[in-house]
């Protein structure tokens, strides 16, 4: 039987954090978790979760939909996206980014 339910409730999903590498880190002690749901047609879906400080990263091709939290996202070409939950955000592969993140941020991505 294929599997259908991936998960009973993303909003509360158990998730293991870590701090993020020092070299990414801007501002704070941000940590961050990722938990893989499962595939569909050859795509990952799953949950992130980022604590409260400032990140760099380079992304890969991903959707997303915040869930909780809040936030900015900010492009190396001057685009600054606000961050809350309903905000739907496409990521380009190899994009540098930085994550200001307020109150612990979860998404739900599709990469």
């Amino acid at each position: 039987m294929p599997q259908r339910l991936l998960a009973d409730d993303v909003t509360r999903l158990p998730l293991d954090h870590e701090p993020l590498p020092a070299e990414e880190v801007v501002d704070g002690d941000p940590t961050a978790a990722v938990q893989t749901l499962g595939a569909v047609g050859g795509v990952e879906v799953g949950v992130w979760e980022m604590s409260a400080g400032t990140t760099r990263d380079t992304e890969t091709d991903e959707v997303f939909v915040v869930l909780s939290g809040s936030g900015t996202v900010e492009f190396e070409d001057g685009e600054r996206i606000r961050l809350a939950p309903g905000t739907a955000v496409r990521l380009h592969a190899g994009e540098r980014t930085v994550w200001t993140v307020e109150e612990p941020l979860r998404k739900v991505w599709v990469a």
